[in-house]
């Protein structure tokens, strides 16, 4: 908001000339200064004048994969009493101006506009706000004003169908089992009753010992639980092009058909980043897919002559909590071309995982392996899926 080049070099010279004019007796000098004076005070007065404006978007829909149809819809609504001239306005769609013609509005008429939010990358795209700009006929003066609330919309990335799943594997009081026709509730833990809970669920034994009402947890043991590991480190995916990492893409492409197949089939699947932002780890899977991107650990330079220890600690880090937690029993670790030296840490899992798999995507060859982990190599995510659909052991 303020004076515009115009409007500057007017008000100068017309201070200029009423000064000359006042100190040298010239009153026709004084005249024209005292008019261009005026002049930029009413058309800071007429700009100023803020409309009352109300504005409400609405994404149709908010969440979409990458190259699926969005729209944004907004609606102006004057809430003044005064009749609203038209007006400048701009809406602001993943960083890139959108304008909006806003055509005379009487008080209490609204207008709408949609228009196509793109869609061709993965990410969050952030909306709005609708900024609205008053200039005055003669463009002395500019005010811009930000109307209504801002909105996001989610690209995720594109799921590719899976048709096979892991087998599971079954515990019991005789070992392990492997491929359990039909699932098995087994005991696995106590916890506090709360509202809700069923009686018949309650460990009464327990609950007299401690004064309160214990309730059984029961866990379904031969159904896989599946523990998607993303490889988002930046030195896994050395090769960009206009700053986006092909195989990056192609590892958030697999690791959204693995999360989807296992909701269809009604699986615990559990989505896990080797490099975790603070910040999201309660949004859905999908939603963290969509704004995850490529991270360095922390207290890496890029001049530091220890980034390798320093990329190879991070992943050390979440294996060793992988170990320690066991939050399912398949693992599929997703990494790019520069994860490969990485796939025999991931096989020393073995003992606490029974599945473990490794998909290298953007690869360009066959990745050298002794015995350990299914390794599937893949240019991206469609040849991802038909290799995971073609393996035949997990």
């Amino acid at each position: 908001m303020g004076l515009t080049a115009r409007g500057t070099g007017l008000l100068v010279a017309a201070t200029a000339l009423l000064g000359a004019g006042l100190r040298f007796a010239y009153p026709e000098l004084a005249v024209l200064g005292a008019a261009g004076t005026v002049a930029v005070g009413q058309t800071v007065l007429a700009a100023a004048r803020t409309p009352r404006l109300v504005v409400s978007r609405t994404a149709d829909p908010d969440r979409v994969a990458v190259g699926e149809p969005a729209r944004m819809a907004l609606t102006v609504r004057n809430a003044g009493r005064l009749r609203v001239g038209s007006l400048l306005a701009e809406d602001r769609c993943a960083g890139r101006p959108v304008p909006v013609p806003v055509l005379r509005l009487r008080p209490g008429r609204d207008t709408g506009l949609s228009y196509d939010v793109p869609t061709r990358r993965r990410g969050v795209l952030p909306v709005g706000p609708l900024r609205v700009t008053r200039r005055d006929p003669l463009g002395l003066y500019a005010a811009t004003r930000a109307y209504g609330p801002t909105a996001v919309v989610r690209v995720h990335p594109r799921v590719h169908p899976l048709t096979a799943v892991p087998t599971g594997a079954g515990r019991s009081l005789d070992g392990r089992t492997d491929g359990v026709p039909h699932g098995s509730i087994t005991f696995d833990s106590l916890r506090e009753y709360v509202v809700g809970d069923e009686l018949r669920r309650v460990h009464w034994r327990t609950s007299a010992r401690v004064g309160e009402l214990m309730v059984r947890e029961n866990v379904d043991t031969s159904l896989p639980r599946i523990v998607v590991l993303l490889d988002n480190r930046a030195a896994a995916h050395p090769d960009r092009s206009a700053g986006v990492a092909a195989s990056f893409e192609a590892a958030c492409e697999a690791a959204a058909s693995l999360v989807v197949a296992a909701f269809r089939q009604d699986l615990p699947v559990v989505l896990l980043l080797v490099c975790p932002a603070d910040d999201a780890t309660a949004d859905p899977p999908l939603d963290r897919l969509a704004a995850v991107t490529l991270t360095d650990p922390p207290g890496r330079r890029p001049d530091d002559a220890t980034t390798g220890d320093r990329d190879g600690a991070a992943l050390d880090a979440t294996l060793t909590r992988l170990r320690a937690d066991r939050p399912g029993d398949t693992l599929v670790f997703l990494t790019g071309p520069g994860g490969r030296d990485d796939v025999g840490r991931v096989g020393a899992l073995r003992g606490a995982y029974p599945s473990v798999l490794v998909g290298v995507l953007g690869a360009a060859g066959p990745t050298p392996t002794a015995a350990g982990p299914v390794v599937l190599d893949a240019v991206d995510g469609a040849a991802f899926a038909a290799a995971w659909d073609a393996t035949g052991r997990w």
